[in-house]
């Protein structure tokens, strides 16, 4: 009788357990991005007047989320000649030398170097960009934007804002049409390795 008393007990301890944590932890994941579902978009100012926005369409890379953020990383890789304003002369422009140079310089790239908590559920984190052969440390302000699980897998996405000056990477080129701050924002999705 003292042995089902105990077995009991440790059942009720277990089945408790699992009522106040219902959900999985995101705690060390790993996760791939998805290309498909991912998005890199850019805003910069024409003529002093109308925000111009742009985006690429390939973009790959990982990212780690953890509950302690300073263990999360980011990486993330986006092939220059991606870019994509919806007009095919500009853009042909933009991958020329005059802007990305897309022939000498084919991925901007982005590795965190530390990620810090800032309030509720936002993070900074702070690493290095690679942008026109010129690597320089950013911050971006990141939030998780959710979880679930996609045909058996668990995934999760995060989105990122930060403001970067073009000129801080060797692309001056028509400076005095185009501003010189340029806000990005990368959202990704990705699947857990």
């Amino acid at each position: 009788m003292r042995i089902v008393v105990i077995c009991c007990s440790a059942l009720l301890v277990a089945v408790a357990s699992l009522a106040s944590n219902p959900r999985p932890s995101l705690t060390a994941d790993a996760f791939q991005v998805d290309s498909v579902h991912s998005s890199m978009v850019f805003r910069v100012k024409h003529m002093g007047t109308a925000n111009f926005y742009g985006r690429f369409n390939s973009i790959s890379g990982s990212f780690s989320l953890d509950d302690d953020p300073a263990k999360s990383s980011f990486q993330v890789q986006i092939k220059t000649d991606s870019v994509d304003t919806a007009n095919t002369k500009r853009d042909q422009h933009l991958k020329s030398p005059d802007f990305f140079n897309a022939a000498q310089f084919p991925t901007i790239s982005f590795k965190s170097t530390q990620v810090k908590k800032v309030g509720g559920e936002g993070i900074d984190v702070t690493g290095d960009l690679t942008l026109h052969g010129v690597t320089k440390p950013v911050i971006a302000k990141v939030t998780k934007t959710g979880s679930g699980g996609s045909r058996g897998r668990a995934i999760a996405g995060v989105e990122a804002q930060l403001t970067i000056k073009r000129s801080d990477f060797g692309m001056t080129f028509a400076a005095d049409s185009l501003g010189d701050e340029v806000f990005i924002i990368i959202s990704l999705e990705g699947a857990k390795q």
